[in-house]
């Protein structure tokens, strides 16, 4: 049973954003319309309490933050809400949180850049909807040249932008300390208009301000070490954001006269035309049009960048015409490009600005209840590849309290945002049933939380999802290193079947398992006969979990005649005969960290599946060299303790005076043909192979002080020379 890739290569993104691209992109995504066009018609509906609406809707934003960050971090691909919704609602919920998603996106996004004209008239007289098709024309062609060129661009817009936000809010601040304190009163009374509710319906029409937020999880694919960088990067664009809102909205209302503020579609230069008054030629009117501009471009770039992946994911799943997953010459889905591209210039064409924002927040609010409950999903499955790097907190209150709060905005908004979401829904739904029921197979996790009751599960699921780890790697923390080196090393040069080998490994295992070898073997053959055991490029991985261990240990069997392994699946039909193996990897674990587990089999195999492994397996010249070939070279180094070479210092010292970089450990010391698992009072004696781990910046500066060199095979697997040669 292989740890198999839901994705193939040919159709996997690249993965170039980092931190500053996630808060670029969220950041991007809400500085446009929800700042430079809503406030003055928010302000018609809720009078000074808008202020208010903006808040609220940023606290209502937070569970389905939490939840996406949660889903990113354990599931990054491409389609985000999309992809969430399948694989835990399943395809038919997939469906519909895909192209719904899909369409209140690029409603956004088309919102956005039909104030790009509302901006740009007050220097220069054009038509707003020309424009904003032009641009469109632009952005299609940066995204189609790639993510990484995509979020360049939204960098710096955002860097423009937020500049001059900040000179906005300050010298707002400082206008309004000079206005006589009758005049801010004045503007700011009655603060409720009719009835203090309508803040609530308020809060759901400028919801939209903060839908961009999320809009980085379908990107997830594409970003580095997104455990990390993933939710850090939305709660820096969510605290950004807010502090700008509250503020700036505050300014607005307490400077524009009310009168002009409830038709007015550009509300942040109206304000700043009175609060710059004191530069020249209108200059700080320019700078507030020009963050304006970047705002609603970096809006445009990143909607775009955001709802193509949606198509792109659905048509790997076969949900959506298969032309719409294939990547161009840059790695890029660009038929899903070019859709998305046109459906916006049909929206700029034929919606006007109030009805796209309505319409978006409405449905938007929707798939936010379906991404809280599918985390409520994911949980009670307790599929054991479901591995967060991050997971929300207050779980499920949070998601309960998101599911209700965004439904009873969708009713505060009126029917006409009812009828487009159920609308919405009855479209999706006619798509699933006529184009994909038949092209589909699997069910989502809600299944195997069924299964806890009793009903039936999508074995497949767990298999995509340990692909998935696969392809994620190790935590940081993960102690895979300190594994790998005190690991057991068997170097069979005896023709044995398969039971011997586990036997034989079983008895090693009794070193540091409070188990008899009859009961370690046992465990290690019955996963192997009920198809526990993943065997791939000529290695099998026989695993598992016991109470009875706090740390992971692991033996190495390298087999000089290829022994045959049972690889029969249970769960599928065909009989799979026995698989030639020259390796195999006996892994038992603590039963505490099933997650970690399956981190360490999932890093395992993809050494394996790396086209050097195999010659540098087979070529190994002893022990030291057969762990080294799974060590990640950059993470560790081994070093002779010879009185006649560089490393003569160590000689005599215990561990704890070795005077090492703070961010490394001796894991092993390998003496006279026994293995010495130290401790801060061993001594270093001459001859011993002290084998020392850590982050990579600590183990450059090690092979620096001792001056060593690297042999390197292939590409990625390489080994140190001993410090004494």
């Amino acid at each position: 049973m292989p740890i198999t890739d839901p994705v193939q290569a040919d159709h996997r993104l690249k993965k170039d954003l980092g931190l500053f691209d996630v808060f670029a992109v969220s950041t991007g995504a809400m500085f446009s319309s929800g700042f430079f066009l809503l406030p003055g018609l928010a302000f018609a509906k809720a009078g000074p309490a808008v202020i208010l609406s903006y808040l609220v809707a940023g606290l209502l934003i937070l569970p389905a933050m939490f939840s996406k960050a949660e889903l990113s971090t354990a599931l990054p691909r491409a389609g985000g809400t999309y992809y969430f919704l399948d694989r835990s609602l399943g395809p038919l919920a997939g469906t519909v949180g895909g192209l719904g998603t899909y369409f209140a996106l690029t409603l956004k996004t088309a919102f956005a850049l039909i104030g790009i004209g509302a901006y740009a008239a007050y220097f220069v007289e054009l038509p707003i909807k020309p424009v904003a098709i032009a641009l469109t024309v632009v952005f299609i062609i940066i995204n189609a040249c790639g993510a990484k060129e995509t979020t360049a661009l939204q960098r710096w817009l955002v860097i423009v932008l937020l500049t001059v936000m900040a000179l906005f809010l300050v010298q707002g601040l400082v206008f309004l300390g000079g206005q006589p304190i009758e005049t801010t009163r004045a503007r700011m009374t009655p603060f409720f208009n009719e009835n203090a509710l309508t803040i609530l319906s308020t809060a759901g029409f400028v919801f939209v301000s903060y839908a961009g937020l999320t809009k980085v999880a379908s990107v997830a694919e594409e970003v580095h070490h997104p455990d990390r960088n993933i939710p850090l990067g939305m709660m820096l664009s969510l605290s950004v954001t807010a502090l700008v809102y509250a503020i700036g909205v505050f300014v607005i209302v307490a400077v524009v006269d009310p009168v002009v503020l409830a038709t007015d579609l550009t509300p942040v230069a109206t304000a700043a035309d009175s609060i710059f008054s004191w530069l020249p030629a209108k200059a700080g009117l320019l700078l507030v049009v020009i963050a304006a501009l970047a705002a609603f471009a970096s809006t445009g770039n990143a909607g775009l960048l955001a709802a193509s992946r949606y198509p792109y994911a659905m048509a790997r799943d076969r949900l959506l015409p298969e032309r719409l997953s294939k990547l161009g010459r840059f790695r890029t889905p660009v038929a899903a490009i070019l859709m998305t591209g046109g459906l916006m210039i049909a929206c700029i064409l034929l919606l006007d600005a109030e009805g796209i924002a309505k319409l978006a927040s409405a449905f938007q609010l929707f798939i936010f209840m379906l991404v809280n409950l599918a985390v409520i999903v994911m949980r009670e499955s307790r599929i054991a590849s479901y591995d967060p790097g991050y997971r929300s907190p207050l779980y499920p209150w949070m998601q309960v309290f998101g599911i209700i709060t965004s439904g009873l905005l969708i009713l505060y908004m009126g029917p006409q945002a009812i009828a487009f979401t159920v609308g919405v829904v009855l479209i999706c739904l006619i798509w699933y049933r006529f184009y994909c029921s038949d092209r589909v197979e699997r069910d989502g996790a809600i299944y195997h939380w069924f299964e806890r009751l009793g009903r039936k599960q999508y074995e497949g699921l767990d298999r995509e999802f340990r692909g998935i780890m696969k392809e994620k790697g190790l935590r940081e923390q993960d102690p895979f290193d300190d594994i790998i080196a005190r690991c057991i090393v068997i170097d069979l040069q005896d023709r044995l079947e398969f039971d011997e080998i586990v036997k034989r490994a079983a008895t090693e295992f009794t070193r540091r398992i409070p188990n008899t070898a009859e009961e370690i073997t046992e465990r290690f053959l019955h996963g192997t006969r009920t198809g526990d055991t993943p065997v791939s490029h000529g290695v099998a991985l026989p695993h598992f979990r016991t109470v009875s261990i706090e740390k992971a240990e692991l033996v190495l069997v390298r087999c000089r005649y290829d022994v045959a392994v049972p690889a029969d699946d249970p769960l599928t039909e065909e009989i799979e005969p026995p698989q030639p193996v020259h390796a195999i990897f006996f892994l038992v674990s603590p039963e505490s960290d099933p997650a970690l587990h399956l981190r360490i089999l999932a890093q395992i195999a993809g050494r394996v599946d790396e086209p050097s492994f195999a010659d540098a397996w087979r070529d190994a010249r002893d022990e030291h060299e057969i762990r080294e070939v799974l060590l990640r070279d950059d993470r560790f180094v081994t070093l002779v303790a010879d009185p006649n070479s560089r490393t003569s210092d160590m000689v005599g010292k215990f561990v704890r005076d070795l005077g090492l970089p703070e961010g490394t450990l001796v894991a092993v010391i390998r003496r006279a043909g026994s293995v010495l698992i130290p401790r801060g009072s061993t001594r270093i004696e001459a001859g011993d192979r002290v084998t020392i781990i850590g982050v990579p910046e600590d183990i450059q500066q090690l092979h620096e002080q001792y001056g060593l060199s690297r042999r390197v095979s292939d590409g990625d697997s390489a080994a140190d020379e001993d410090a004494s040669d």
